[in-house]
């Protein structure tokens, strides 16, 4: 455990602490912090997740199906519960949940999941094939559905600007609802009058209606986020092997992204007032304590405690800190970056005691 700690976690709460520091320095602008983000978002990240995915076969999501079934419907089960409990609890908007639901309800399994597992469990099949699982859920799932419910808010949002703003003679935007009263100056604040006319530019024209849903889908698979990982996946269902010369490629941009991801997820908590209140804490508990504690319930309860090591492994892989991917999502498009920075600071700390928690307690419910 001190190996995981020296190893892992701590270079993880430094790294994230220097991008504190930089960012209170100001020694990124914010388009020097938005371009890390995209670097990661769009380049880094979506490399990683294609290749960490494809190394994967059909024979080994068929080894174990009790694994692989609880593995896929878990981690989408709690992503969506994560979802509508954020938006039921702290009333947030559907983006908001969204990014949310990637962070609290998303392990860093890409990031940590070997370097947590096999110092524990050893560098084994049965270790390779639950981190493979976990991660392509994780990766090929999750992350869709979320820029799904991403551009699904956004452009419920736009359409409502849309049938609400009225300009005058005078160049300004008004909104007729009388609760969202928003009057924007073009001389005052030319910023978010730019941002008013491109969100009311991008909506559907007046009278037509649009079916969201296939916009916000088309809008999220245009994303490299999106897509790599699917196209992945789909190599790896349909027996299609990448040639393993192509790997080094990928490997080396793919090394860019946890280091970077790291990096700018403490430039976006330098953006805004730290906060250690009861969402961060909800957040928190969620991701460290509930999701492992149901995974460990339900695989308790489909006879897995034979295999003390297995389900061990299957808990400790769900029980690891929010993906740094769902905090990159959340700076790069500005939401939710105060809740999700400070869960993903708060949940990084508490996973070196919460880890010692489920080492000790799985054996202990087994048997």
């Amino acid at each position: 455990m001190t190996k995981i700690l020296i190893d892992d976690i701590i270079p993880i709460i430094v790294i994230m602490a220097l991008g504190y520091v930089c960012g209170k320095l100001s020694y990124f602008d914010n388009d020097q912090r938005q371009g890390l983000n995209k670097l990661v978002l769009n380049i880094a990240l979506p490399a990683a997740l294609f290749i960490s995915i494809v190394k994967a076969t059909r024979e080994m999501l068929a080894q174990d199906a009790v694994l692989t079934i609880l593995g896929f419907i878990g981690i989408i089960v709690m992503f969506m519960l994560s979802y509508y409990l954020c938006r039921l609890m702290f009333h947030h908007s559907i983006q908001e949940a969204a990014v949310c639901a990637l962070i609290a309800g998303s392990p860093t399994i890409g990031f940590l999941g070997f370097a947590v597992l096999d110092p524990i469990y050893g560098d084994t099949v049965s270790t390779n094939l639950v981190i493979a699982i976990i991660s392509i859920v994780v990766n090929a799932v999750t992350i869709p559905i979320g820029m799904y419910l991403i551009n699904l808010g956004q452009s419920k949002d736009r359409e409502r600007l849309s049938k609400a703003a009225v300009t005058n003679s005078k160049g300004q935007v008004s909104i007729a609802n009388p609760k969202d009263d928003i009057a924007v100056d073009p001389n005052k604040d030319a910023k978010t009058d730019k941002t008013a006319e491109v969100m009311i530019s991008k909506s559907s024209n007046m009278g037509k209606k649009k079916n969201q849903n296939l916009e916000a889908l088309i809008n999220a698979l245009k994303q490299p986020v999106c897509w790599a990982p699917l196209l992945a996946i789909v190599l790896v269902l349909i027996g299609v092997r990448v040639p393993s010369g192509f790997a080094p490629t990928f490997d080396l941009i793919a090394k860019a992204n946890s280091g970077v991801a790291v990096l700018a997820a403490g430039l976006a908590l330098s953006t805004v007032k730290f906060s250690l209140g009861w969402e961060t804490i909800w957040n928190t508990f969620y991701r460290l304590i509930l999701t492992p504690a149901a995974f460990l319930g339900v695989g308790l309860l489909l006879g897995m405690g034979s295999n003390v090591n297995k389900l061990s492994m299957l808990v400790m892989a769900v029980a690891l800190p929010p993906a740094f991917s769902g905090i990159i999502i959340s700076s790069r498009y500005n939401i939710y970056v105060k809740e999700g920075a400070s869960t993903t600071a708060v949940s990084t700390v508490a996973f070196a005691v919460t880890c010692l928690l489920w080492i000790w307690l799985v054996p202990l419910c087994c048997h």
